[in-house]
């Protein structure tokens, strides 16, 4: 999973400032130097969170892809166990 050069806050606190009408969207991703596809994602993706409720889904992704990989290590050891199995 990319590492995001953004924190949580920053994201949240540039969602904020503009939905609260401060800024525009153009003179958000302007300041941050992302396009405006990457705000609207960022707004789809933590557009009601809290920070706490942003890091706790950061924290959830990287556990859910580590789970990922260690289930996909065993099925390929279970796989070869039975093709060793097999010939016997």
């Amino acid at each position: 999973m990319k590492i995001s050069r953004f924190t949580e806050e920053q994201i949240i606190a540039a969602i904020r400032s503009q939905v609260s009408g401060e800024k525009t969207v153009e003179k958000v991703c302007r300041e941050l130097s992302i396009s405006a596809a990457t705000f609207f994602k960022w707004k789809q993706k933590y557009g009601g969170m809290t920070i706490s409720e942003a890091k706790r889904l950061r924290a959830l992704e990287s556990e859910n892809a580590r789970l990922k990989k260690l289930l996909s290590e065993r099925t390929l050891e279970l796989d070869a166990l039975q093709d060793v199995l097999k010939k016997y």
